[in-house]
């Protein structure tokens, strides 16, 4: 098992390639040049096995190590960034106005790209690595597409693994679990339906604000009262949206929000009671209401078998005292989930040091912690598809 210090040489060049990746970031699926840059530094690491133009500008990258036949594991990194307007102040800053890396994605793939090209060099292991780079982690649903494009039949995949940066954990420290670790998502929309009028006769109209911020307040007691406090359930309402003047009641309200739960279940108890709820609501005040629902990521479970791996492969590169075994499990979402779906795996958290909080304007990935992601990447393999004895 390799330490650190084994992968410091490749810092600097990780450090060229994550910043230039920042100053240039992309969008969703529209990331030509990033999968261009990625495929090209591929091609220069000996790699010839590279399959582009998955869930259009995905790429999955085969090494075959050289030590007998083996399995084939997956290690995936997103490559995507957000449109948010940079306020970091580096010389790296984004080049593109209202858009930027605010979540660390040049980072992951700088750190994978890092990998391959020691994993390119050091062929000792058996079977094989598919180096998955995504495309549209946030919130476009790319991990489900490469999915379903058959990633995991086409390249042979038993396991696949995943791995983010953690703003506010020291670099060289880790962090997982088993069992459920990131929320799944939902959506839904509420369109409240009442009859507008003068806002000086309120009791000739049917107010759809009032009812909308009835329906808020009612929305809560769906966590508060009708779930089981133990499990993890958050109602969150985002948006709340009138038309209209100071002197006009509209006659429409429009109320969205998410959903997210680390129970399966409670996703089908969502998509029932709330509208159940915000129909009584409006019903009592004459009113009536439209509702939509749409499921994003599901939860994102990681597998016991898989999750002792992943901390083998981290205890080994930074010491048992460096990796935090229990974790508590995060309500956020990661389209990883689907690809955890496909094939048993594990996503683990990395230190990002004392930076801006993801997908905050000053936020930028710290390149400190290259190595440590590089590292654990190739400790993963090395644990996972070892010489035979």
């Amino acid at each position: 098992m390799k330490v650190v210090k084994d992968f410091r040489f490749l810092q600097s060049e990780a450090t060229e390639w994550r910043r230039y990746l920042h100053k240039y970031p992309e969008l969703d699926y529209r990331l030509e040049n990033t999968a261009r840059f990625v495929t090209e530094k591929l091609g220069s690491f000996g790699i010839n096995h590279i399959e582009t133009g998955i869930a259009d500008t995905g790429i999955v990258a085969l090494i075959h190590g050289e030590a007998g036949k083996g399995p084939t594991i997956g290690l995936r990194a997103d490559m995507d960034a957000l449109p948010i307007l940079e306020e970091s102040n580096k010389p790296w800053t984004s080049q593109t106005p209202g858009k930027m890396h605010a979540c660390g994605h040049d980072g992951h793939t700088a750190m994978l790209l890092g990998a391959a090209k020691y994993l390119a060099t050091h062929r000792n292991f058996r079977g094989a690595v598919a180096l998955i780079f995504q495309p549209a982690e946030e919130g476009a649903l790319g991990g489900q597409k490469m999915v379903e494009e058959g990633i995991m039949e086409q390249f042979g995949i038993s396991q696949v693994f995943g791995m983010h940066n953690e703003p506010g954990m020291e670099i060289g420290r880790f962090g997982i679990c088993k069992g459920p670790f990131m929320g799944a998502l939902d959506e839904f929309d509420i369109l409240v339906k009442g009859r507008g009028g003068h806002a000086a006769s309120p009791h000739l109209n049917i107010d759809p604000i009032v009812i909308a911020s009835q329906i808020v307040v009612g929305l809560q007691t769906l966590v508060s009262r009708s779930t089981d406090p133990l499990e993890s359930l958050v109602v969150s309402v985002t948006r709340l949206i009138a038309d209209g003047a100071y002197n006009i009641i509209p006659e429409r309200s429009e109320i969205a929000g998410t959903v997210r739960t680390l129970v399966p279940a409670l996703r089908d108890f969502a998509e029932q009671q709330i509208p159940a709820c915000a129909r009584g609501i409006a019903h009592g005040y004459g009113a009536d209401i439209e509702f939509r629902y749409r499921r994003h990521d599901p939860v994102t479970i990681n597998a016991a078998k898989e999750t002792d791996l992943a901390i083998t492969a981290a205890i080994g590169l930074v010491g048992a005292d460096a990796v935090d075994t229990q974790i508590k499990p995060s309500m956020g979402s990661e389209d990883f989930a689907y690809m955890a779906e496909a094939r048993p795996g594990a996503y683990i958290l990395m230190g990002n040091g004392a930076t801006a909080s993801l997908h905050h304007p000053a936020y930028d990935f710290n390149d400190e912690a290259l190595p440590y992601g590089i590292g654990y990447w190739v400790n993963l393999v090395d644990t996972i598809l070892p010489v035979a004895c």
